[in-house]
């Protein structure tokens, strides 16, 4: 007897949801369905929990928002009764358990599926707001078995499994899985297992995207029969993908899909931070940035992401010259601005410097000239950037790097005023390497010039605050290369303090450094949200205790 084959065309969006617009996501939605129907899609597919954004955290607490989004549900269903299929992620509240769900919308009528394994580890705490689903049974869609597993379900053999056992033929996942250095390949490589495993194909979703300190990078994929990966979307932009698919006798087959090329590693860095600086703004609706251009690389870099991220005309770059300011920075810093096309202020600061210091002199009176006067300059500069933000409505960008953020190298209230802060998890090395990059490249959908953004003395020069003459970082840090392989020992890796001197470092420099890192993190936790790139970083990743006691021994 003649076997019946069956075709599936997938419309797969990959689109950039802002968390809490139920009414915006909802509008996404709906543009992608039409879209939808005009390419004779069989199932349009949206990521994890699509129509309130990911991750909502405790937004999803307020029984409203809920109501909310399971009402966005019934609206699609009944707007698109003779439309596709509809795969998109939503909170659902069933009596009084609360679920990551994932609503199959077909003819007027909505099916759900729940998140299993709930991720509470890293920037994860799921658990803390959702229950475990239990419903390993696939949706009968046509005759298609379709198995709905969500984001971490595949991370694990059984959901999968189950789904398999109960009769589906293949698995569509939604996902929210944020960036973080290696993940694509930690993706499709936890994919390609399942796919194994089960010996059916598996199409991946990944939301794209800024929110607050996480970003999406998109990067889905189709893992076929054979366990072929095929980079379905690329990373970092909002896009769909068409996948076209024959089944027979219950297999699956992927006949064509589109195809996207993968980025470098440091490309995929650079591209994180410009995203999510760009969401950060334009979710939260400030006009743009400003920020103290130094004449250093780490403000250099931070000037060139936002000129990338928003474009020229939405970026101030102020030079704060004192005393200390060597003539070197000053052209490095106009230099900079020039290259980068901003709009360049410069206010002195040695006058209302002077102004405070005379000011406590009668309190100082007897003390020597310490750091005090240091973060005076510092404090003094935050207090220029405010009232530019304020009459402006610019968000201050703050500059500090991960290694300054560890070992407490910044001043509260000083440099460290703002509302974000791009290289919060990047060391200084990695600020040098991309420095580097950036002039030599452009990254997708960058806004900024080509060419040399970044004039080469500021990647070349010996990193200083200039705050005191003659000042270098490395009068009270050790080389950067050596701080921030022991910063990545003790903070990425978790190594204890003998692992690390045993790596042929000093054991006073080793303790020194430890003892830094816990001390600034009282300071860590008054900094602003800053985009996660590696695997560690300081706030959703890393939380100490700011009274602490404990410290390795050797």
């Amino acid at each position: 007897m003649k076997t019946q084959k069956q075709s599936c065309r997938i419309y797969s969006v990959q689109s950039n949801p802002i968390v809490g617009d139920i009414d915006g996501n909802l509008a996404i939605a709906r543009k992608y369905i039409e879209q939808a129907i005009s390419a004779n899609a069989n199932i349009v597919m949206f990521t994890e929990l699509f129509i309130i954004g990911y991750p909502p955290e405790d937004l999803v607490l307020k029984p409203a928002a809920v109501i909310d989004c399971m009402a966005a549900i019934q609206t699609i269903a009944n707007e698109f009764k003779n439309g596709p299929a509809i795969i998109i992620g939503s909170p659902v509240r069933e009596g009084n358990n609360l679920y990551n769900g994932v609503a199959f919308i077909h003819e007027g009528r909505v099916e759900y599926r729940f998140k299993h394994e709930l991720p509470n580890y890293a920037v994860f705490d799921e658990k803390r707001v959702f229950n475990a689903g239990e419903n390993f049974y696939p949706i009968d869609f046509n005759g298609l078995k379709i198995g709905l597993p969500i984001c971490e379900d595949i991370w694990f053999p059984t959901v999968c499994k189950k789904f398999k056992e109960n009769g589906a033929e293949v698995l569509l996942v939604a996902n929210g899985s944020p960036y973080r250095r290696g993940a694509l390949k930690r993706r499709l490589d936890v994919a390609q297992e399942r796919v194994k495993e089960n010996n059916i194909p598996l199409l991946y979703l990944n939301q794209f995207g800024g929110q607050d300190e996480l970003c999406f990078d998109g990067g889905s994929f189709i893992i076929d029969q054979n366990a072929n990966a095929h980079f379905h979307i690329p990373q970092f932009e909002e896009n769909i993908g068409i996948s076209d698919w024959e089944i027979e006798n219950n297999c699956w087959s992927l006949k064509s899909a589109t195809n996207a090329q993968e980025i470098s590693d440091i490309e995929q860095d650079y591209c994180a931070t410009v995203i999510s600086l760009r969401d950060y703004i334009n979710k939260n609706r400030f006009p743009g940035v400003l920020l103290g251009l130094s004449g250093g690389i780490d403000s250099a870099i931070s000037a060139a992401i936002a000129v990338d991220a928003l474009g020229a005309d939405r970026v101030i770059c102020v030079m704060m010259p004192s005393k200390y300011t060597s003539g070197e920075s000053l052209g490095d810093a106009e230099d900079c601005a020039k290259a980068l096309g901003v709009r360049y202020e410069i206010v002195p600061i040695e006058g209302m410097v002077s102004e405070f210091n005379h000011a406590l002199a009668p309190q100082f009176a007897g003390y020597k000239a310490d750091i005090t006067e240091e973060n005076i300059q510092s404090r003094t500069r935050a207090v220029i950037l405010m009232a530019l933000s304020n009459k402006f409505g610019h968000m201050v960008l703050t500059t500090g790097n991960k290694s300054e953020m560890a070992v407490g190298y910044a001043t509260l209230y000083g440099d460290m005023c703002g509302g974000y802060n791009c290289l919060k998890d990047i060391y200084k090395t990695e600020v040098f390497a991309l420095s580097d990059w950036r002039n030599k490249n452009i990254c997708k959908g960058g806004l900024g010039p080509k060419g040399i953004v970044i004039p080469q003395n500021i990647i070349d020069k010996p990193p200083t605050a200039e705050l005191r003459e003659n000042q270098k970082d490395q009068d009270s840090l050790p080389p950067y290369e050596e701080l921030d392989d022991m910063l990545y020992h003790f903070i990425e890796l978790e190594d204890e303090i003998e692992d690390i001197i045993a790596l042929g470092y000093a054991p006073e420099t080793v303790k020194r450094v430890q003892n830094l890192l816990y001390l600034a993190e009282y300071k860590r936790r008054q900094a602003p949200p800053g985009v996660k790139i590696g695997h560690k970083n300081f706030g959703r990743d890393r939380r100490y205790p700011i009274t602490n006691k404990y410290r390795d021994k050797f």
